[in-house]
């Protein structure tokens, strides 16, 4: 049995690629185009692998892409098993702009799941006998909002760890209604979570408020450019943004959460994990557009201290 779990609801395959100029209406060249895996849970299994650890991602997925994407992630020789639906898997879509670096980002909404779909999904999460459950990525139309807190409550009578990203009705409901031991909102996903823009003391309280309640034992913020933010009953971790060269921030989130969760499934101390999950988020956004973040890269930038 593997020690970590990660369940992905509406997962993707991604494209991303580069082109010279992006103009509407005319036709848009692109060139070095490549196919990844990707979804929130199966981009932190992912990094699990890339890392040296021992995760299986669970999933729906269905149609032609479903297909695809189970066959990339067998290419990466990640644990998996897959769920079956009716709807076609979606596509993300990610443009880099050569001329000016920037990034075009297009994600659908991805298909509705049935109750009779999603219920051998949430069988095999709840049955499962890993020490740390990561349930991430949004809930796919025609799954109640209470689905990722049904799950940590059935983690938690076990004794595992259940760890949440999310957003939007999957967030708020998973942390008004459930204990999670690690919740790893950005800064977007924050400032929607309490209603408001969040400026650094905000996000602070925001944070501590979360653990104060009792709705989490760890919070981490990630917030781009300006680094992380990490709450515990033992105060506030502040890290500035590592200092490298930004090719992509795709994944980025995903990068960190992964490198962050095996780090403590490895018995390190929460501020290691934290660091670690810094580390990993910036060796992300050296590599371009969908590609994860390199083991090497995120060793290298811990040991420089360049994690706080």
């Amino acid at each position: 049995m593997t020690q970590i779990l990660t369940i992905t609801l509406n997962p993707t395959v991604d494209i991303s690629s580069q082109a010279d100029v992006v103009r509407p209406t005319r036709k848009t060249r692109t060139l070095n185009t490549r196919y990844d895996p990707g979804g929130g849970g199966i981009n932190v299994a992912r990094v699990i692998a890339t890392l040296g650890g021992d995760a299986e991602a669970i999933f729906v997925a269905g149609g032609e892409i479903g297909m695809l994407l189970d066959r990339l992630l067998g290419e990466e020789g990640i644990r998996r098993r897959l769920f079956p639906i009716t709807g076609q898997t979606r596509i993300g879509v990610v443009v880099q702009e050569q001329t000016t670096g920037l990034e075009y980002r297009f994600v659908a909404e991805g298909p509705a799941v049935r109750p009779d779909e999603l219920q051998p999904c949430l069988e095999a999460a709840i049955s499962h006998g890993g020490s740390y459950v990561i349930a991430s990525g949004s809930l796919p139309a025609g799954v109640p909002g209470d689905t990722y807190a049904r799950i940590a409550d059935a983690a938690a009578s076990r004794g595992a760890r259940f760890v949440l990203d999310s957003s939007g009705m999957g967030l708020q409901t998973t942390l008004e209604k459930s204990r999670v031991f690690l919740v790893k909102p950005s800064l977007g996903e924050l400032e929607k979570l309490v209603g408001q823009k969040l400026n650094e003391d905000g996000v602070r309280r925001a944070a501590a408020d979360i653990v104060a309640r009792g709705a989490a034992e760890i919070v981490a913020v990630t917030m781009g450019a300006d680094g992380a933010l990490m709450a515990t009953s033992s105060g506030i971790l502040r890290v500035p943004a590592t200092p490298v060269r930004v090719r992509s921030a795709v994944g980025a989130g995903d990068s960190f959460l992964g490198a962050m969760t095996w780090s403590l499934s490895q018995g390190k101390s929460p501020e290691e994990a934290f660091r670690l999950g810094v580390a990993a988020g910036a060796a992300k956004v050296m590599t371009p557009g969908t590609k994860l973040c390199k083991r090497s890269d995120v060793f290298d930038l811990l040991s420089k201290g360049y994690a706080g």
